[in-house]
């Protein structure tokens, strides 16, 4: 009997878990340990901030789901590793503490033959003096967050129809912030909604973000075809600004927030101020400071995690200048190089460095988005580390057949724009492959036959389609399997 803990029940976890439980007989256990008892459908956390769906239209409970399928569920969070045991047995385990209301606080050593660390990020709000929602800004990275910020935004409506003009300030509250995609998704449904309720004139909307230009999106912009044409997301994501009177600020690294107050500081060194009615701003995201530790109980997490708490794996960590970066620097089957029974796929594997150019400000800060690497990535990472481990299993050889390098893997997105059966909009996009091969594609960065963008209320309808297809996949519901990551 083999049993694999999988930590975490994001979109990486739960679809390695789901694939595991599918492909091994019952003789093997499988273990999920996540310390929120729900799965949620993260993309749509942005609809939930503009009160076009609820809270239950984007999570579900995991529990009966895993009961279901034969899982055993854990809630509760991971608190350090052993990888070789410890004095009394060799056997590897982590510790565990629940979260569950009714055994909180308790703790537990949990063994394993095969470790996936899925724990996706941690909202470093902290990282900003100021940020988040028990500070001075909302948030859409969760289903709570996001439903308060639906709440701040009701009550800034309230306003606007009172006569009160309102500042809506949007984008990145960190120079090192990712997830772009998703503030981009979420002021373009703020403008949609003002607009819908005929409040555009009482409303000042402005981006804010650490991108050098627009349309980075942490992987350092791309140029797609659009209506039989080739542009840079530059242009595309200006022109979405443009047409609906968003003004924008780029390069701009947020380190404070007071009430009404962003505080940033430029790629020229200048330190400005921006006020806001609104704001939602990403923060940025770090591991959960997971420890580990040798058979003597000595601290190895600096072997097994980088500084910013997240797990190393098959990547290149030398350091070298951006000059000398190329596609293999990336991992391919997320596996810990010290630990190979250890892997690490979706946010919680530390990328070798950023896609975007990293760059600093005159006195030395870095302000750059780092590298985006959520849903369909995710996704895909958490299949093929699956299918590596069943195989492992199967067979007693670690061939690690299956391989998902950012530098070879193309993803599709679809921004929403606006949600609306009649008048909504939606920018369905592609990249293939997310980090660009120059040596391969030397005038693009990608392929550009695959490398695309179309705005329209098409794509809206089928962000729609998506998020239930998804959710069919994510609940186990018949044929779940035959659907893309």
């Amino acid at each position: 009997m083999a049993r694999v803990v999988v930590l975490g029940a994001g979109i990486a976890g739960h679809t390695a878990s789901a694939y595991l439980r599918k492909w091994l007989s019952k003789q093997h256990e499988v273990i999920v340990v996540a310390p929120n008892q729900y799965y949620q459908w993260t993309p749509s956390n942005i609809w939930v901030g503009v009160g076009r769906m609820s809270v239950d239209q984007v999570r579900f409970k995991l529990a009966p789901l895993y009961k279901r399928w034969g899982t055993i569920f854990k809630q509760a969070r991971c608190t350090s590793i052993h990888p070789e045991g410890n004095n009394t047995s060799d056997k590897a385990f982590i510790s565990i503490e629940y979260t569950d209301p009714e055994r909180k606080g308790e703790t537990e050593e949990v063994w394993y033959d095969f470790l996936v660390n899925a724990t996706g990020p941690k909202l470093n709000f902290g990282a900003t003096e100021g940020l988040g929602p028990e500070k001075h800004t909302m948030s859409v990275c969760s289903y709570d967050h996001a439903s308060q910020t639906w709440n701040k935004l009701q009550e800034c409506f309230e306003k606007m129809k009172a006569g009160e003009k309102q500042k809506f300030l949007i984008g990145t509250g960190h120079a090192l912030s990712t997830c772009q995609g998703a503030a981009f998704e979420y002021i373009l449904n703020v403008e949609h909604e003002i607009r819908q309720r005929g409040l555009r004139d009482m409303a000042e909307i402005k981006w804010i973000s650490n991108e050098f230009e627009l349309g980075d999106f942490g992987m350092g912009g791309a140029f797609i075809k659009k209506g039989g044409y080739i542009t840079s997301t530059k242009i595309f994501t200006e022109s979405f600004f443009i047409e609906r009177g968003i003004e924008w600020i780029k390069q701009a690294g947020v380190y404070k927030i007071e009430p009404n107050n962003v505080f940033y500081e430029t790629l020229d060194g200048e330190y400005k101020k921006e006020s806001f009615d609104f704001a939602m701003l990403i923060p940025a995201f770090s591991g959960h400071g997971i420890k580990a530790y040798d058979h003597i109980e000595e601290d190895i997490t600096s072997h097994v995690f980088m500084p910013n708490n997240l797990m190393k794996v098959d990547a290149d960590y030398s350091g070298k200048p951006y000059e000398e970066w190329t596609i293999d620097d990336w991992p391919s089957t997320y596996q810990n190089p010290d630990y190979p029974n250890i892997f690490a796929p979706g946010i919680a594997f530390a990328p070798p460095h950023t896609i975007s150019k990293p760059l600093k400000s005159k006195n030395g800060t870095g302000i750059f988005p780092t590298a985006p690497r959520t849903g369909m990535p995710s996704g895909v990472m958490g299949k093929i580390v699956a299918q590596n481990i069943t195989e492992w299993i199967k067979t007693g050889n670690p061939k690690m057949d299956h391989r998902a390098s950012m530098g070879k893997m193309g993803a599709a997105c679809i921004v929403s724009a606006g949600y609306g059966f009649l008048n909504g909009n939606s920018a369905a996009m592609t990249v293939s492959p997310i980090v660009p091969d120059w040596e391969k594609y030397p005038k693009w960065g990608r392929n550009i036959n695959d490398t695309m963008g179309e705005p329209g209320l098409a794509g809206h309808w089928l962000k729609l389609s998506m998020h239930y297809m998804f959710l069919h996949k994510a609940k186990g519901y018949p044929f779940w399997y035959l659907l893309p990551e």
